[in-house]
């Protein structure tokens, strides 16, 4: 087919109008071509976030990874928790120190066998409901609170306070010294030693 461009030299659209022939026309690109340039106000009204990088990843140092187990799962950790020595039997209840062997959480998952009282870091408040959660390790001794005292220590430098903590009463106001300045001597005078 011979060619038509000298035919149509100088014409913008060389007779095929603004669509360019044939299929979707002049797309300028497909997708997310010309977000930087001729799209470059569409980008900033639909997509103002399209380019650059968001957020951040945590270090894998310091993401947590708890250990976690449901309820129902209790009676299969048995073994380890005999062979830590963690468990132990008060009436017909199991008592079990589940940190000992690693448990770091305790979900309310399934149905426990018998009764169980457990110590546990955390526990969700559906496995609060079905077992008893311990706050303190067994066999741990009880932590004494510290008592307070009834009246807080007098501040060093701070007015002594009476029985019912107003400053004490002062027989009135004092009034003040008035400050007294050094006598100028003028500016002519010089004194001299004798």
């Amino acid at each position: 087919m011979p060619s038509r461009t000298r035919k149509f030299r100088g014409s913008r659209t060389h007779g095929r109008g603004i669509k360019a022939g044939r299929g979707a026309g002049k797309q300028g690109g497909r997708g997310n071509a010309g977000l930087h340039k001729y799209k470059f106000k569409s980008m900033l009204i639909y997509a103002p976030d399209h380019f650059g990088r968001h957020g951040f990843k945590r270090p894998a140092a310091a993401v947590a990874h708890p250990e976690a187990v449901n309820v129902g799962e209790l009676s299969s950790l048995l073994p380890l928790l005999q062979a830590e020595k963690a468990l132990k039997m008060e009436g017909d209840a199991r008592v079990a120190d589940l940190s000992a062997i690693g448990i770091d959480r305790l979900l309310g998952g399934g149905k426990p066998s018998g009764k169980w009282k457990v110590y546990v870091e955390h526990a969700s408040d559906h496995a609060k409901e079905k077992v008893e959660v311990l706050s303190s390790p067994p066999g741990a001794p009880a932590a004494a609170t510290p008592s307070l005292p009834k009246t807080p220590p007098a501040r060093p430098g701070a007015p002594a306070t009476t029985a019912k903590g107003a400053p004490p009463a002062t027989g009135g106001s004092q009034p003040r010294a008035p400050a007294t300045k050094p006598a100028a001597t003028p500016a002519g005078s010089s004194k001299t030693a004798a």
